[in-house]
């Protein structure tokens, strides 16, 4: 087969917006022309590849072309700035490099690698700010170029490289920690819990590793949901209940924590997966992580 670039960019535009008016706005075309691209690559592909609903969705068809289509685009504004450069005068557009970080990663480790995206002229980042074990389906539907993620196995057309591991410990404030982990308080089957998320699997590990059901509608004790690193930190120093506690905000809250018990300990796995893509800005990109988890992660990698 073979995918015109303006017809691969059309669909592109069309998924980033929501609506072929807006693709065509932002293509500076009619929408009868983004209509016509997108039913001739329809035509090739031999089925639909957009669901033309509020907003316009990548049919499971579509979803395997919008990788294809932010490669193309990639690749093609990183030529566009190097013949820019070789031309005296003229000035490329910068090019976006999307990646997903955790929340736990972007407020620790990851910093230098912000510090590197300042000093790289003609290059911007979006970060997606996901939960490491939901990084797949960005890098699958082509949302994103490069993803921190738990998952080892690379997604078709990725490659993996190994970070180190986020170390976390269980936590709780002083009285807390005396009310319920002290003589007859209960342990871990009483005690109140605080999860980052409905789908995190931190503190179920080690309620379940204790014999204790890790969800309150099963028999589990009562849970909290606090989705953002800070606070979640700060919600167990206050006493709302106990949680896994990454190593920099153990430190960072000092002794408004008491751990629980010392063999309670999770390490995580980081990887970062990338597109296998011949793209000098991703490349130093993955130089930049790999550089700032050295610095900031249990086994960490040198950069090469």
């Amino acid at each position: 087969m073979d995918f015109p670039a303006e017809q691969l960019r059309a669909f592109a535009a069309v998924v980033d917006t929501g609506t072929f008016e807006a693709a065509a706005g932002r293509l500076h075309v009619t929408p009868s022309a983004v209509s016509q691209r997108i039913r001739a690559l329809e035509r090739q592909v031999g089925a639909v590849v957009v669901r033309r609903s509020n907003p316009a969705e990548p049919t499971a068809a579509g979803r395997v072309l919008v990788r294809l289509a932010r490669q193309v685009e990639l690749v093609a504004a990183e030529a566009i700035a190097e013949l820019s450069g070789a031309r005296a005068g003229t000035t490329a557009a910068p090019r976006v490099l999307t990646i997903v970080v955790p929340s736990d990663s972007l407020s620790s480790w990851f910093a230098p690698v912000l510090d590197a995206a300042a000093t790289e002229d003609g290059y911007v980042l979006e970060i997606l700010r996901d939960d490491e074990n939901q990084s797949e389906e960005h890098l699958r539907s082509g949302r994103a170029m490069g993803a921190i993620t738990t998952v080892r196995q690379p997604v078709q057309g990725c490659s993996t490289t190994p970070l180190g591991v986020m170390r976390y410990r269980a936590m709780g404030a002083p009285d807390f920690v005396d009310r319920w982990f002290g003589p007859g308080g209960g342990g871990f089957s009483a005690a109140p819990v605080v999860n980052f998320g409905r789908d995190d699997p931190l503190q179920n590990e080690v309620l379940r590793s204790a014999g204790v059901a890790a969800e309150p509608f099963a028999g589990g004790p009562p849970a909290s949901y606090v989705p953002d690193p800070a606070q979640f930190g700060r919600a167990v120093a206050a006493g709302m209940g106990w949680g896994m506690i990454p190593a920099w905000q153990v430190a960072e809250l000092g002794g408004a924590l008491r751990e629980i018990e010392p063999e309670v300990v999770r390490g995580v796995d980081l990887y970062w997966q990338r597109w296998t893509l011949d793209s000098p800005g991703l490349d130093w990109l993955s130089d930049a992580v790999r550089y700032a988890a050295a610095r900031g992660l249990s086994g960490g990698q040198e950069r090469p």
